[in-house]
């Protein structure tokens, strides 16, 4: 009890020895100085930068500058972070102290990480990691015992084949993995929204960039968290280059479809939405583009799985592509008897009718409904008509279907017969038994 008592009068004299003594008085001058200058270049920023100074209006990266809009409250903190950490080494070279200015540098450090973890961050994991790893962290620096307890962890290692590991480097490790990770995630997100919204790029395109730009992003998070796990890169190049050779190998077919994909990207033959027909006669709607393939959905509900390189090393045909109006014709008989004019008036006026076939006067006289003779048959006429529509006759657009029963509607009121396969027989035989019964 005695010596905790004394161990108490010492800590109270020395105190009271800092409390009265010149460099005291001088830190907290230096520390108040560097206060006043944050706050001043704070207050110039904040009303001189745009993105501080007005708030953000919705458009083009409207998240991004919301965020950094709010960032505007880390901006005092961290300016007396910054200004304190100049000042430190002044402290030490005018008055060989400077433990009163770390501590106020620590404080500001806590601030700007509680500030951070507070109001910018929604993930409960990297909140706590920031206030149970981050403050004490600023704690230990702001008494001046970070430093050893660097070293003292890093004292502590173990031997893993040839490498050496220390505590150290697993604790850091972990530390910036959770936040590398979880910038990485917040990047991805936002970068992928911004691709998204450019009405420049199509669909596809902008797919395919969003994912190149998410694999460009996480393969720069893992070299950065290699970096700081201490693996030296030189050999992990030849490593992956000897890797890269055994994949090359193995994986060439999905290296294939994904230079396919680059390709398709970059000269644009085929977009999201286009009605594709492959070489085997399979079709459908082009809904979703890949790196490694395309899927087809046809208009009974099924999804055709298509390898890119299929784009590029065979014929398809591509309906809608670059025009969405497609010609579509109509095949019937009518009777040898029926007059052909009135009646090629009827069928055009019934065609153009249907309120998706492309019709009227200021159309091209090509584009226009028609209906003509197409050959002469056994048991009558053979008529085409032809049209043109918005899309492709299927599904949702079955107008053949409509057309089919609005032409045999219209025949059937004007008395228009459609002729049925009609044969003539004679019997020889029975004709020659005959004559002769007459003689």
């Amino acid at each position: 009890m005695e010596a905790l008592i004394q161990r108490a009068e010492f800590v109270w004299r020395e105190t009271l020895v800092h409390l009265v003594s010149l460099e005291f008085y001088a830190q907290i001058a230096i520390v108040a100085i560097a206060l006043l200058l944050a706050w001043g270049v704070a207050g110039l920023v904040s009303t001189r930068v745009g993105m501080f100074r007005e708030t953000p209006q919705p458009g083009l990266l409207f998240e991004l500058r919301t965020t950094l809009h709010g960032a505007k409250t880390l901006l005092l903190p961290l300016l007396a972070f910054l200004f304190l950490g100049i000042a430190t080494p002044v402290s030490v070279d005018a008055f060989d102290a400077a433990w009163l200015v770390r501590v106020a540098q620590g404080s500001a450090l806590i601030f700007v990480v509680y500030s951070f973890a507070r109001h910018f961050i929604k993930n409960a994991t990297i909140v706590l990691a920031l206030k149970w790893v981050g403050i004490p962290l600023a704690l230990l620096y702001m008494v001046g015992w970070l430093e050893g307890v660097i070293t003292h962890l890093e004292d502590i290692s173990f031997e893993v084949g040839n490498i050496s590991i220390t505590l150290y480097a697993i604790v850091r490790t972990f530390f910036f993995g959770i936040i590398l990770f979880w910038l990485g995630r917040l990047s991805n997100a936002t970068g992928q929204r911004v691709i998204r919204n450019q009405p420049a790029l199509d669909v596809g395109t902008r797919e395919v960039i969003a994912k190149l730009f998410e694999i460009g992003l996480f393969a720069v998070i893992f070299l950065l968290l290699l970096n700081i796990m201490g693996i030296d890169l030189t050999a992990l190049a030849v490593f992956g280059g000897a890797l890269g050779v055994g994949l090359g190998f193995g994986l060439q077919q999905i290296a294939s479809n994904f230079i396919s994909g680059i390709i398709i990207l970059i000269d644009r033959t085929i977009t999201i939405g286009d009605y594709i027909e492959l070489e085997d006669g399979r079709s459908g709607k082009l809904r979703e583009l890949t790196m490694r393939s395309a899927t087809l959905e046809t208009f009974d509900g099924k999804d055709i799985m298509v390898p890119n390189e299929r784009f590029i090393t065979t014929a398809f045909t591509n309906w809608t592509h670059h025009n969405k109006k497609q010609r579509y014709s109509l095949r019937f008989q009518v009777a040898y008897k029926t007059e052909l004019e009135a009646m090629f008036e009827i069928v055009r006026g019934v065609v153009a009718s249907h309120p998706k076939v492309l019709s009227g006067d200021d159309l091209p006289v090509a584009e226009r409904p028609d209906a003509e003779i197409e050959n002469f048959g056994d048991s009558g006429i053979n008529i085409l008509v032809e049209f043109w529509m918005e899309g492709i006759d299927d599904g949702e657009n079955r107008v053949g279907a409509d057309l089919l029963l609005m032409i045999w509607t219209a025949l059937s009121a004007n008395d228009i017969e459609i002729p049925f396969p009609q044969r003539e027989v004679k019997v020889l035989g029975e004709t020659k038994s005959a004559a002769q019964e007459e003689r």
